[in-house]
């Protein structure tokens, strides 16, 4: 009972992480002092290290190959799709936007779950799928009409694809979890993350206009590195020993609100009735995907 408190606290600092991340992320991309994907190469770079430094002190076990093979496709997924995707869409659509349409990961975590685990889908989760997709259809025909540039509809794909890529992270880490400690996945996924970032966020990092970093955006890069690559990545992992992947993924619902009040504070942003409609569309979608107990009496 304790261990599973504590990994709903875990999720709940997740999902404040990563709320916060929308806005803070934003600020330094917003400057063009560095490329979304140079950006991504120096976080998933201060993450491989920590993870790795963190367990320098633990004995490693011998991992089958089998499992190291897994722990590349999760590295693939989890940290270099997943990471290049988000920020990529971050950089051309908008923090409400971004944080919305990651409200679909539930929904997603579900569909593949029942893919990969040849599972049947109840019709209310079902029903609710669609709903979600609505939504989320309404936030990319809005972001082509706004007097924003074109790139707010690819931003939004892009995110949507890292939702995608997230959710079957998820779902493929599980196992691991369940035979490995957290940190020791953590460190093999983030290893073989890093290669595959490197391919493509090389030549932003080293063009990156690091001399006019001001304390500011020191403080928004450095958050980043940290907090939503080696703390939210720790804490969820963490959760995952306890949990199933469709309630983390779940606390994800906190993070549309989390990241528009911290939007709306910063000026980036204004409520339109289009985002209101989105946002209670895509909410209830994925409360009927998340219900343990079907709402109808027949499937």
């Amino acid at each position: 009972m304790k261990t599973t408190w504590l990994a709903h606290l875990a999720l709940l600092a997740v999902a404040i992480i990563y709320g916060a991340n929308y806005s803070i992320a934003k600020v330094v991309m917003s400057g063009e002092y560095i490329g979304p994907l140079g950006f991504i190469l120096m976080r998933v770079l201060a993450a491989t290290a920590l993870f790795w430094l963190s367990g320098i002190w633990r004995p490693s076990p011998d991992i089958p190959r089998a499992d190291l093979g897994r722990m590349m496709i999760c590295g693939l997924f989890g940290v270099a799709s997943n990471q290049l995707l988000f920020f990529s869409g971050l950089d051309r659509t908008t923090p409400i936007h971004a944080s919305l349409i990651m409200v679909l990961t539930p929904v997603l975590v579900l569909l593949l779950s029942a893919l990969i685990e040849k599972r049947g889908i109840r019709l209310d989760r079902s029903l609710g799928v669609l709903i979600a997709g609505a939504g989320a259809t309404i936030l990319i025909l809005q972001a082509s009409h706004t007097g924003l540039n074109d790139g707010d509809v690819l931003g939004d794909l892009m995110v949507a694809g890292n939702a995608t890529s997230y959710a079957l992270y998820l779902i493929l880490v599980r196992p691991l979890m369940a035979k490995y400690p957290p940190n020791l996945v953590l460190k093999w996924v983030f290893l073989f993350g890093m290669l595959f970032v490197m391919l493509f966020g090389w030549p932003q990092a080293i063009n990156a206009r690091w001399h006019d970093f001001t304390p500011l955006i020191v403080v928004c890069f450095i958050y980043v590195l940290v907090f939503t690559t080696f703390f939210a990545y720790g804490f969820n992992a963490y959760a995952l020993q306890h949990v199933p992947p469709v309630t983390v993924s779940a606390y994800i619902y906190l993070q549309p609100l989390i990241a528009a009040m911290i939007a709306l504070f910063m000026g980036q942003e204004a409520i339109t009735s289009e985002k209101v409609l989105a946002a209670l569309l895509i909410f209830s979608g994925v409360f009927l995907v998340s219900r343990q107990r079907p709402l109808f009496a027949f499937r």
